[in-house]
């Protein structure tokens, strides 16, 4: 097996048919199959169909993939990827079967229901099909204990978690006869082509993420129960001062779903034996009460939380474990807390919550005490290695620290220190390490990370298509620097700049940066990769500067840095040598107009993309309007062939600041060209356009000349500013949003030109400017800019 060129997907649920929208998105055409319903919709019926007719008997797969294009968030990159689906059924599509390359089993939880399946799907099937199972949990091994060899050596668990798009935990689970090629060939498949994040579980209840993470919750909720603590008081800890994510445990749960919890509990519960593990898991009885009054969480409308809904707006409450009944919830503020809050880093947040010690900071020892030691108790049990541990609890419970890497944080020596003072047993395996001299779990050596393995060995993982920007600082790859932006030596002739301003906003510092790497790159390399490890690529150019300057009146101080920007774009733009971005997350504004000087751009999957600084009372002028502008008139060269229409949907885009719900969706929006490209795993862009660059060298880069662009002109602009007074007059836009949809209509059409009239790109930058100076002086733009700085969303006034 060297290829997954087709795959079927068996249960259509929420489960199943996300994991098909997946496929899908990574080019992958799917079959999508569920049983044959018994009885007739009554809509069905109305409309005289039976039982026996294909829509009907394929009805599950054919709404399930219906639902995924109305599902939010997303399942699908594009709505257009659910043409890669094909729905069917069990009764007349089994023996299709035969002719995919990958069968994933998602049915119910039930060991018998799968195992029942799996004999039917083995009937049709053919050797060199690879056959996996879904399972959050039930034995690999038991689920084809009746099967041929044949069989068992092409079966194996891939564990993805919901919602598969968006969640990047994987885990493959190998049975004892998988031949361990294939495992090998899926865990290289999964990461590379549906950009999953893979760690390697063994056959044992609940596999890595739930055994752990379950663990925690369950030891969360004994923890509140002993010292009396309130949802509220759980939440503010086990949240982000942990380290944890927002939802902390309650909302958490509430979103799982508290019957799913019990069901994974209950699992771990019934297959192991150790008394004190199985007391563990044993679901307490508040869960079991709230699962029997039907307070499953989100989906019910109520579990540790309730939204209550009234004239004055709308009310979180939260849930009174002793009295059972709803009460406003409350904010939780301490000491420890507010220490946490202040400090930077989850280590940092994590030292400062333990080390400032009041009842808040003794909960979140007790908590994350027996966690640490669970985990490092099930090393080799559960996984063989402790980055299978860590990564599986930050990728598939988005922990920003697994447990090992906490250990390490909060002090390896002093925490065991501790644990046996209060009479806890730590493994012998950690103080046999620590008496050999380590003091951490991972631990760098000349710039490189080497992690623990079992036997008091180490080992360093190479993983050549991972660049990492913070690894090449530790081994001194920095060719410059200043406070908003690094450039790298990346190997192979190749550069990377990097943003690392607060929130990676453009200022002058970046600006600076690009035009020192642009003559650095020039000299001395063979060209250039534009690059972050940000939490967003940009959200955009610094805005609170640009309000200061404005608020003061320092007009020719604003000039002065729209120049800069748009000078850099230009000088990025006319660099001799290939440049390729590759944005990931937010990308917005001025992060866009970083891009689109490149030669190409290489999107992570999940890229948002847009030009959005109207939502702030400006247009774009850092060369955005100018660069949308010269597609267009390159995308028409037949001078016969009208360019308004063209120039119209880039109005609408911009004015409306419409942004890609993903890398693929950014061509629907007119940001993607022909030559850039999409990656799956976000891991890999830096590599992948590294590559880019040295692909673009190897055949030499044409060099840019001053583009000229053909524009639509005064006639063009009136039909948009036309545009523009309807959606005023309808009451669909305000005053101050007409000014600005009039001021992007001049600069889109070239100002007051005749049609057709062709203008240099710093014609249609010094129009960018002009009308972005103007705006600037507005009152109610500043208004804009002030709320967006204080609130982080748009003001429409």
């Amino acid at each position: 097996m060297t290829k997954i060129r087709t795959a079927a997907v068996i249960g259509s649920g929420i489960m199943g048919s996300g994991i098909a929208a997946h496929l899908a998105n990574a080019g992958i055409p799917v079959l999508l199959l569920d049983v044959v319903p018994r009885q007739l919709l009554p809509q069905e019926e109305a409309s005289g169909l039976t039982l026996n007719q294909p829509s009907v008997r394929s009805r599950l797969a054919i709404e399930a993939i219906e639902k995924l294009k109305k599902t939010n968030p997303a399942p699908l990159y594009s709505e257009a990827f659910a043409q890669r689906i094909t729905p069917g059924n069990l009764d007349d599509d089994l023996a299709k079967l035969a002719h995919v390359d990958w069968i994933i089993e998602v049915v119910v939880e039930d060991l018998h229901i799968k195992q029942q399946l799996l004999s039917r799907i083995e009937t049709v099937w053919k050797p060199g099909i690879i056959v996996s199972s879904n399972t959050s949990g039930i034995s690999i091994n038991k689920m084809v204990e009746n099967s041929s060899l044949a069989f068992k050596q092409s079966f194996l668990g891939t564990h993805f978690f919901n919602p598969p798009r968006y969640m990047k935990l994987l885990e493959v689970i190998q049975g004892e006869q998988t031949d361990p090629a294939i495992v090998a060939f899926m865990k290289d498949f999964c990461e590379k082509k549906l950009g999953k994040g893979i760690v390697e579980a063994k056959d044992t209840p609940n596999f890595i993420g739930n055994r752990i993470g379950t663990y925690g919750l369950l030891v969360t909720l004994r923890e509140m129960e002993k010292n009396g603590y309130s949802v509220e008081e759980v939440d503010a800890v086990t949240g982000p001062a942990m380290g944890r994510p927002k939802s902390a445990t309650f909302r958490t749960l509430d979103l799982v779903g508290l019957d799913t919890f019990v069901h994974v509990a209950n699992n771990v519960f019934h297959h192991v034996i150790d008394r004190a593990e199985k007391e563990i898991f044993e679901p307490p009885a508040i869960l079991r009460t709230m699962v029997e009054k039907g307070w499953m969480g989100e989906k019910m409308g109520q579990g540790f939380y309730k939204k209550v809904k009234s004239e004055a707006g709308s009310d979180i409450q939260a849930l009174d474990l002793q009295t059972l009944t709803y009460q406003s919830s409350r904010k939780v503020n301490s000491a420890s807390l507010e220490a946490a809050k202040q400090a930077k880093g989850p280590a940092g947040k994590l030292k400062a919550l333990l080390g400032t010690k009041d009842r808040y900071s003794d909960m979140a020892w007790q908590i994350l005490k027996p966690v640490l030691l669970y985990s490092a108790e099930k090393l080799g049990e559960i996984a063989d290695s402790i980055v299978e541990i860590d990564r599986a609890l930050r990728w598939g419970f988005n922990w920003e620290l697994g447990p090992f890497e906490t250990w390490d944080a909060i002090g390896l020596r002093p925490s065991i220190e501790r644990m046996e003072a209060e009479g806890s047993v730590v493994p012998a395996w950690i103080k046999e390490w620590i008496a050999a001299g380590h003091d951490h779990f991972y631990e760098n050596i000349e710039g490189h990370t080497f992690y623990y393995l079992k036997n008091n060995n180490q080992r360093l993982e190479t993983r050549p298509e991972i660049i990492s920007l913070h690894a090449m600082k530790q081994q001194n790859k920095v060719i410059r620097s200043n406070s908003g932006a690094s450039l790298f030596d990346i190997g192979d002739g190749v550069a990377c700049l990097e943003f690392h301003s607060p929130n990676n906003a453009i200022g002058s510092d970046i600006l600076t940066m690009i035009e020192q790497s642009v003559d650095e790159v020039r000299s001395n390399y063979r060209g250039l990769v534009i690059a972050n490890e940000g939490k967003n690529f940009c959200v955009g150019a610094n805005l609170m500067l640009l309000l200061m300057e404005a608020q003061d009146g320092e007009w020719d101080e604003v000039d002065g840095i729209i120049r800069l920007f748009q000078n850099a774009m230009m000088k990025l733009k006319r660099l001799e040598l290939p440049v390729v971005a590759a944005p990931h997350k937010m990308t917005l504004g001025g992060g866009v107009e970083a891009c689109m000087p490149a030669d190409q751009i290489v999107f992570a999957a999940e890229t948002y993309f847009g030009l959005v600084e109207v939502g702030v009372g400006l247009i774009p002028a850092g060369g955005g309007c100018k660069e949308l502008a010269l597609r267009a008139s390159d995308h028409i060269q037949d001078a016969a062939v009208d360019l308004q229409p063209w120039i119209n949907a880039i109005f609408e885009t911009v004015a409306m600041a419409k942004v890609s719900t993903s890398g693929h969706d950014a061509k629907r929006l007119g940001y993607m060209r022909a030559a850039d490209s999409v990656i799956m795993n976000p891991d890999h862009r830096i590599y992948e356009a590294k590559q880019a660059v040295l692909r673009l060298d190897a055949v030499g880069k044409k060099p840019q000349t001053d583009g000229k662009i053909r524009v639509v002109g005064e006639n063009g602009k009136a039909v948009m500013q036309i545009a523009a007074y309807s959606m005023r007059q309808g009451g669909y836009i305000s005053e101050h949003d007409h000014k600005i949809a009039n001021k992007l209509a001049h600069v889109l059409a070239g100002g007051n030109v005749p049609a057709d009239s062709w203008v240099t790109e710093q014609y249609m930058l010094d129009l960018e400017r002009e009308a972005f100076l103007s705006l600037c002086g507005e009152l109610k733009t500043q208004q804009r800019m002030q709320y967006m700085l204080a609130k982080g969303k748009a003001l429409r006034n």
